[in-house]
């Protein structure tokens, strides 16, 4: 191992410990990346990137998105359409037994469609979900658990703010990174709702049947959805069917849900600056993050130890499914030390030349040849597993975002209930993972079909 590599080796190890005492991660990769390239070529190198690294990396037009959807998810988390999107969802499904915990999953996924962050999901939806699930008598457990596992659909269903960073990352096509993820997200709260169903069936006590809703009131609950479906419809399905591309398409949803906020009358200007702030302040911290993966990449692909790596996975021997399997499991692990952009923007630079090495193998044919997928697919499906993995790290222990947001509003609930309630979740997306494993299409259909 040549002395670059060992130095980007330590690099990473200095990194990681840096991380676990809770430097923030941008600070962190600067860090790192700045002086271990210092370290190789001598500071002029770091000093004449400094020059133009920030501005070459913010001035992307593709990047101009992110704020576009932080700010339309900041503005509708203060709109009312949380309320609208559960109140509509409990007219439908609040009679089953489970009904309401099924009513905040769907709600979740709804305001997923119009929000893009899974830690806004779920502080919003828990605020208004969670005082329905105790006027039913849900168990902690279940109602806290459905709420923290609810939050990730916000990461997954399009827009989302960290599938945007990936397909930046890998270059791959933002547009069709969002058809392939619709499906997977779709399956997601199909899977949830049918854990909560067996959930109930084990333990009836946990998620009591709700009232059945009388005509004139299911008639305007579904009614107050419609907002949603038009938002939606026109920012997603707009750049589904190639009216504009996501930037603009972003700019729309933004205008619609301040039309739909001062309408209702639920925004007004002191919300619109506060959220104007949050937005600032978010994009703001996403940048840096930015920043200080560039620095780091440049630092890791001066010390060869990506490309090393990759050379010495593919062949070590092992089947091109187990590195896939461990790709994953790697992810899961490094998902309940960090946060999911952080993780993106950490990892992938390692994983994807692995993955490249060992495409070819991945899946047989029944005489025993190997075959792979096109480059593009491959950033397509494997960026659309690696973020259904990401998700996983908001609902583990010991980071658990999600958990944390959920416990701040459940106080009375010990934290300890909240994990175990999001344990049959966890199982969900194992399966989820295990499907779109056996079976790409599941992420690879919709782009297709639609190109």
């Amino acid at each position: 191992m040549s002395e670059a590599m060992m130095l980007g080796l330590g690099g990473f190890v200095v990194l990681v410990a840096l991380i676990a005492v809770r430097m923030p991660i941008a600070y962190a990769m600067m860090l790192v990346g700045a002086i271990g390239t210092m370290i190789i070529n001598g500071p002029t190198l770091v000093l004449s990137q400094l020059k133009t690294l920030a501005y070459g990396q913010f001035s992307v037009y593709d990047l101009s998105v992110v704020p576009m959807f932080v700010l339309m998810g900041a503005i509708a988390s203060k709109t009312g359409l949380s309320k609208a999107l559960f109140r509509a969802a409990n007219a439908w499904l609040g009679w089953l037994p489970g009904g309401t915990a099924m009513a905040a999953i769907a709600g979740c996924a709804g305001f997923g469609a119009v929000c893009g962050s899974s830690l806004a999901t779920a502080s919003t939806m828990g605020k208004v979900a969670l005082p329905e699930l105790r006027r039913y008598n849900y168990s902690g457990a279940l109602a806290t658990g459905t709420l923290a596992a609810g939050g990730v659909l916000g990461i997954l269903i399009p827009p989302s703010v960290v599938l945007i960073i990936y397909s930046i990352i890998v270059e791959a096509n933002i547009v069709t990174m969002f058809m392939a993820a619709f499906i997977p997200g779709i399956l997601a709260v199909i899977l949830f709702l049918l854990t909560i169903a067996i959930y109930v069936a084990i333990y009836p006590e946990a998620g009591p049947k709700g009232g059945m809703p009388e005509r004139r009131e299911f008639t305007e609950a579904t009614v107050g959805m419609i907002p949603v479906l038009i938002i939606f419809g026109l920012v997603i399905g707009g750049i589904y069917a190639g009216l504009f591309n996501p930037t603009p398409a972003a700019a729309v949803g933004v205008a619609l849900v301040i039309i739909f906020g001062f309408i209702q009358r639920t925004l007004d200007w002191t919300s619109m600056r506060e959220a104007l702030l949050e937005t600032a302040s978010t994009t703001g911290m996403i940048y840096l993050i930015l920043l200080g993966a560039e620095l780091l990449k440049i630092f890791m692909s001066r010390s060869g130890l990506p490309q090393e790596a990759a050379l010495w996975v593919a062949s070590s021997g092992l089947a091109p499914m187990m590195i896939l399997v461990l790709l994953l499991v790697a992810l899961i692990v490094l998902g309940c030390l960090m946060d999911s952009l952080s993780m993106i923007l950490l990892v992938i630079p390692f994983f994807w030349p692995v993955l490249v090495e060992v495409n070819g193998g991945i899946y047989q044919m029944a005489d025993g040849a190997g075959y792979g997928m096109s480059t593009e697919d491959l950033k397509v499906w494997f960026g659309i597993l690696a973020l259904i993995v990401v998700e996983l790290g908001l609902i583990t222990p010991p980071v658990g975002m999600n958990v944390f947001v959920i416990s701040s509003l459940a106080k009375d609930v010990p934290m300890i209930e909240t994990f175990k309630g999001v344990l049959p979740f966890f199982g969900a997306e194992i399966v989820r993972i295990s499907l779109l494993v056996a079976f790409p299409a599941i992420a690879l259909w919709l782009p297709h079909a639609l190109q």
